[in-house]
């Protein structure tokens, strides 16, 4: 079963309180910059596109003082809000709710290279330094792969890398993987963040398997290509699996092709209650990167995200 099948079970986070003692979190011995969670407020005017009404983990605000409440004592000085929501007009609602709250280093936000009015939206959105880039992957019936081909859709992205914003991905399997491949040949120096590799949907097909592993080492290639370890926590039976070897088995193949320099720690909070409590999400990966030595740990939980998405600190403990 993997992160999604759990998702769909409905398993929540009252299912997995039950944890040994790696999987919490211990003093910071380092700051940690959040790049990936999500922004959204169910009670503001017209509601929101997603988390759906009957899903009773996620269905109330989410905003960064709650973050800032959830992490406190983590080490946790600050956040990217990943957009959320199909509708454009949100990307200005994120950006506001970040320019309000200097945990807040910036917002990826949900723009459709191709689109009539993608460069006119792109220059006026990045008219705040708080864009720093925009996703689309396998979300909002997306088809990254098919896409590529459409007029303009390069040209668009194009603008994305000279604006010297980061392309982001989600949801990864092999068809996105082989597009983000296309892409990175194509425009070699867009800076590139495939989220949530850990849980990507694998062939089960040997053949393809073996394709998508040869497509990935391959976009492992191109030194502008970064993944944020997100995604991480798995429930198997109602339980949380705590094995730090079940995550090495996982995790180790990633590190090997993208190294402690490409890493980049993701919480996907709130996203993440439903399979596991924040400490318990960041004291999964923390287990792991820490064997790696204090080196790849300082990376991993910050610099590699100040390099990737060239964040500017909005506060004094989020200067390096």
């Amino acid at each position: 079963m993997n992160r999604r099948d759990v998702l769909k079970t409905g398993v929540g986070l009252a299912a997995v309180r039950a944890v040994d003692g790696f999987a919490v979190a211990k003093p910071p011995a380092h700051p940690i910059l959040d790049a990936h969670i999500h922004l959204f407020d169910p009670t503001r005017p017209g509601g929101v596109v997603w988390p759906l009404k009957d899903d009773a983990v996620l269905y109330k605000p989410a905003l960064p003082a709650r973050h800032e409440q959830v992490t406190r004592g983590m080490g946790v000085v600050g956040a990217i809000a990943v957009e959320a929501s199909p509708l454009a007009s949100d990307n200005d609602w994120v950006l506001a709710q970040c320019a309000a709250n200097d945990r807040m280093v910036g917002m990826i936000g949900n723009l459709v290279p191709g689109a009539g009015r993608f460069a006119t939206e792109l220059e006026r959105l990045h008219g705040n330094p708080l864009l720093l880039g925009i996703r689309y992957g396998n979300l909002w019936d997306r088809d990254l792969y098919a896409d590529l081909k459409k007029p303009g859709f390069v040209d668009d992205l194009r603008r994305v890398s000279a604006a010297g914003l980061v392309f982001e991905s989600a949801n990864p399997d092999a068809r996105l993987i082989e597009g983000l491949l296309n892409l990175s040949q194509q425009i070699p120096e867009l800076r590139v963040v495939v989220d949530h590799l850990p849980n990507a949907k694998l062939p089960e097909d040997a053949e393809a398997r073996k394709l998508f592993w040869a497509n990935l080492k391959a976009l492992g290639q191109n030194p502008n290509v970064a993944i944020k370890i997100s995604e991480v926590p798995i429930v198997e039976n109602g339980k949380l699996i705590t094995d730090p070897a079940y995550y090495r088995e996982k995790l180790d193949p990633l590190w090997e092709i993208f190294g402690e320099n490409r890493a980049i720690f993701g919480s996907d909070w709130p996203n993440s209650d439903h399979v596991a409590g924040y400490a318990e999400t960041l004291g999964i990966v923390r287990t792991y990167v820490t064997a790696k030595g204090p080196d790849a740990v300082g990376k991993y939980f910050f610099q590699n995200s100040l390099k990737v998405y060239r964040w500017k600190a909005r506060r004094a403990d989020q200067k390096a």
